[in-house]
């Protein structure tokens, strides 16, 4: 929230073989972390904008891949898009 960062995840992470699974166990290791060492008002921010990134990547790596995914699909490398 500072305004300091400047980076380009989404290019970052395009390369990358990541699909739904990748960011569920991404947020799965984020979450605990946030809970066990911030106050919980904090975490729940933390939480939740971690929630908007993970999801914002997924899609547009997804789209990257010529998948369009729909309200509640997830992007599966090798597999059409699922709910």
């Amino acid at each position: 929230m500072t305004g300091r960062y400047h980076g380009t995840p989404m290019v970052k992470h395009m390369p990358l073989p990541v699909d739904a699974d990748h960011f569920d166990r991404w947020l799965d290791l984020f979450e605990a972390t946030a809970r066990q060492i911030c106050p919980p008002q904090a975490a729940a921010h933390f939480i939740e904008r971690a929630r908007r990134i993970a999801a914002s990547l997924e899609l547009g790596i997804a789209g990257g891949q010529g998948v369009m995914l729909g309200k509640g699909q997830r992007y599966r490398r090798g597999e059409a898009a699922s709910a």
